[in-house]
C-alpha cells in the first residue's frame, strides 16, 4: 500500500467514477451526470490512486462550521481490506475534527469499519430516507 497516494482532488472522470461506482454494485452509477455534479460540488472530495488508477473515494457534504455527513466512501472490491478507507476516512476526519458533529449512514459490513473509526448508534435515532435506488 505504500503506492497509494491520498489526494484532497475533485479531478477525476466519469469514467474512472461510474466503474468505481459499478465496481462496488451502487445505483448512483446509473445517474452519471447527477453523480458527477454531487461529487465536484462536494464541500470536499478525496480520492486514492494506485499507478494514477482511481482506486478509492470518498466526499463530504458541509455547514462548514458545525455538521459534516459523509454520504460516499467506496473502494475497489479488489482493494478492500487494505487499509485504503481508513486512510481516506482518518483525512476526512481530521479536516473536520473539530465539527460538533460528523455523520454518516452504514450498513452491512461497513458498520464495523466505521465503529473502529469511533462511530456509534447515534442515541436512539433512526435513519430514514426517500430513496431512489434499490442496492440496500
Amino acid at each position: 500500500m505504500n503506492n497509494v497516494i491520498i489526494s484532497f482532488d475533485k479531478n477525476i472522470s466519469s469514467d474512472e467514477v461510474i466503474h468505481l461506482y459499478q465496481a462496488n454494485k451502487w445505483s448512483s452509477a446509473e445517474k452519471p451526470e447527477q453523480l458527477m455534479a454531487a461529487l465536484t460540488n462536494s464541500d470536499t472530495l478525496i480520492t486514492a490512486r494506485i499507478n494514477d488508477k482511481l482506486v478509492a473515494l470518498a466526499n463530504a457534504i458541509s455547514d462548514g462550521y458545525l455538521v459534516v455527513y459523509y454520504p460516499h466512501m467506496l473502494v475497489l472490491p479488489e482493494y478492500q481490506g487494505q487499509g485504503i478507507g481508513r486512510k481516506i476516512m482518518n483525512a476526512l476526519q481530521s479536516k473536520y475534527q473539530h465539527f460538533h458533529q460528523q455523520m454518516l449512514t452504514a450498513d452491512g459490513e461497513a458498520i464495523a469499519f466505521y465503529q473502529a473509526l469511533g462511530f456509534e448508534r447515534a442515541g436512539n435515532t433512526q435513519a430514514m430516507w426517500i430513496y431512489a435506488g434499490d442496492d440496500h
